[in-house]
């Protein structure tokens, strides 16, 4: 199969171009030898298939870091290269057009953005430019799909000059400066500008990076995201998803429990114990009531719910700017700007948050993220279960809980920022303008999201729930809550039987939180169990991540911070949390 390499510029569009070309069913590879990872999916042209390759962006092949690297080295692999350019920056980002015809691959160029390049005032002649470069040039702009049939003929008629034995051209290789000499004289012939007034985005553009106006705004958007998130998910839960289980699901369950009623045992493990007399989804504990209720009736809703919002920030533009605006406050934590993109899809998932700190330059910045991420970002599963147990005592104990964690991400920070060696780049980051969003590109983006969650959740939420149910049978918990029962009941003020929830929270928080039910907890008290559930060990998928991207050392550093977190923090929250909650 013939490899089709997309490289560019970073935020020129490049993995919107990727989803127009291969749909969603895509693979996600680490490249040989480093953390950095690369998206492949299949493209059907000319009666062939393509394998397509996006790598990481890179603003030249004279690589200064590991994703520049394998973006080069994927380059010269490739059968067929596309060049995505920004149509707005067409300066920068021919220089790398440039260095790719000096290598003489076979090499279309796509104008991606054509259509902000026209509402800016830029009118480039695209065959003029064409003439210039002497290789296919096409306009597109990937969110609309305009200009994308164009491309794939495109690679179609360019792997039939190939096999017809057609060669490509290429210039001979340039010292740095000549490359902007040429440039120099490319640009004035084949671009033009012309005098517009700004637009209301674009005046948002500049409010939105503001150093005081941005931070205003940002937490303005952050807290009606907050409110969003909320009542969206609540609504969701009230009026479909409850319904449904009661009407539907409800009877079938009973049906099930009365023929299992010959089989304790089984009817344990699969419906769990009645609460006065009847099944309680989120407290009877069995692997189709609690199992099921909790990740598809409570869990699924505030999951489709936030990704919802993030790939709507994410479409928008707005994500980068939050970075540049949160640059100052990251840096005291031992980060920078960038880093509060991995932080929040943490918010969505751990896994993905901590795949996402690959994109962080440095091992000090990564142990740092990661770490933080785990201990004190709580994923939407146990998200979700906060606002289920501590919302149903008012919205300011949720607002409390959250502060707290957020107190506790700061002070963590702040320490290992001093105690984690290394060195801190600053941050720069490509910011591009505002766009409208396309409501088929965030369907899909909910619905690899969705459909990631069921496949990986399913098998973790059922199967911790059995293995609690036989280690609890074999008396495990007993014994694990006479050896911590001083620091459970003295430290975090809780009773014994929260050790169960707690170890819980290692193979899924969600299902964690919801066996806090039965134990009828004090308002203080659930939210220092809350709060622990996000401190102590991250879930099992998430630990197997952090070992893969910190390795076995720094990952025992890691649990090594978490545990004498959980042991400080949780036993702060318990005494905080009495006064302000009780």
């Amino acid at each position: 199969m013939k490899r089709l390499i997309l490289i560019g510029n970073p935020n020129v569009g490049k993995s919107a171009l990727f989803t127009r070309l291969t749909g969603v069913h895509t693979t996600i590879s680490n490249y040989a030898g480093t953390t950095v990872a690369f998206k492949a999916g299949e493209l059907a042209a000319g009666g062939e298939t393509f394998s397509v390759i996006d790598t990481p962006g890179t603003y030249s092949l004279e690589a200064d870091n590991d994703a520049e690297r394998v973006a080069a080295e994927l380059a010269g692999s490739g059968d067929l290269i596309i060049n995505v350019l920004d149509a707005t920056n067409l300066e920068r980002n021919l220089l790398l057009t440039m260095q790719l015809l000096e290598r003489g691959k076979p090499l279309l160029v796509v104008l991606n953005m054509f259509d902000d390049a026209q509402h800016k005032g830029i009118d480039i002649d695209v065959a003029r430019l064409r003439e210039y470069l002497r290789v296919p040039v096409i306009p597109t702009c990937a969110l609309s799909g305009d200009g994308i049939a164009d491309l794939v003929q495109a690679v179609a008629e360019a792997r039939r000059k190939q096999e017809d034995g057609g060669g490509f051209p290429s210039i001979r290789p340039h010292a740095f400066q000549e490359k902007w000499e040429d440039l120099g004289r490319i640009l004035p012939a084949v671009q033009s500008l012309r005098h517009r007034r700004h637009t209301f985005l674009e005046r948002l553009q500049d409010v939105s990076v503001h150093p005081v106006y941005g931070l205003a705004f940002a937490a303005a958007l952050m807290a009606v995201l907050f409110l969003l998130i909320r009542f969206s998910a609540e609504g969701l839960i009230n009026w479909v998803m409850d319904p449904m289980f009661e009407h539907f699901y409800r009877p079938l369950i009973e049906r099930l429990d009365a023929a299992l009623a010959g089989l304790p045992a089984l009817q344990h493990v699969l419906i769990g114990a009645p609460v006065a007399g009847k099944i309680e989804f989120e407290q009877s504990l069995g692997v189709l009531t609690t199992g099921v209720y909790v990740e598809l009736a409570v869990v699924l809703p505030y999951l489709l719910v936030f990704y919802f919002f993030l790939s709507l920030l994410e479409d928008i533009g707005y994500l980068p700017r939050l970075g540049v605006v949160l640059d100052t406050f990251m840096h005291r934590i031992g980060l920078h700007g960038f880093s509060v993109i991995p932080v929040l899809l943490g918010f969505g998932c751990n896994v993905p948050g901590i795949l996402a700190t690959r994109s962080l330059e440095t091992s000090r910045q990564r142990f740092i993220a990661c770490t933080l991420i785990a201990i004190g970002v709580p994923c939407v599963s146990l998200q979700a279960m906060i606002f289920k147990l501590v919302g149903a005592i008012s919205l300011s104990h949720v607002v409390i809980v959250y502060a707290y964690l957020g107190l506790t991400i700061l002070i963590l920070g702040h320490l290992l920022k001093w105690g984690v060696r290394g060195p801190l780049p600053e941050l720069i980051l490509e910011i591009p303008p505002y766009r409208q969003p396309q409501a088929r590109q965030l369907l899909l983006k909910l619905y690899g999201n969705a459909k990631g969650f069921l496949f990986e959740a399913t098998p973790l939420i059922f199967g911790g729930i059995l293995l609690m149910n036989l280690l609890d049978g074999a008396g495990f918990f007993r014994v694990i809550a006479r050896v911590a029962g001083p620091v459970v009941r003295q430290v975090w003020g809780l009773p014994d039987g929260a050790i169960l929830p707690i170890v819980m929270g290692f193979l899924r928080k969600d299902v964690a939180a919801g066996m806090l039910v039965p134990l009828n907890l004090s308002a203080p008290q659930l939210m220092t169990a809350c709060v622990l559930l996000s401190l102590t060990f991250p879930c099992i998928a998430t630990f197997a991540v952090l070992f893969q991207e910190l390795g076995w050392k720094d990952t025992a550093k890691s649990v090594g911070v978490m545990l004498l977190t959980a042991l400080s923090f949780g036993g702060l929250a318990h005494l905080l949390f009495q006064h302000v909650a009780g």
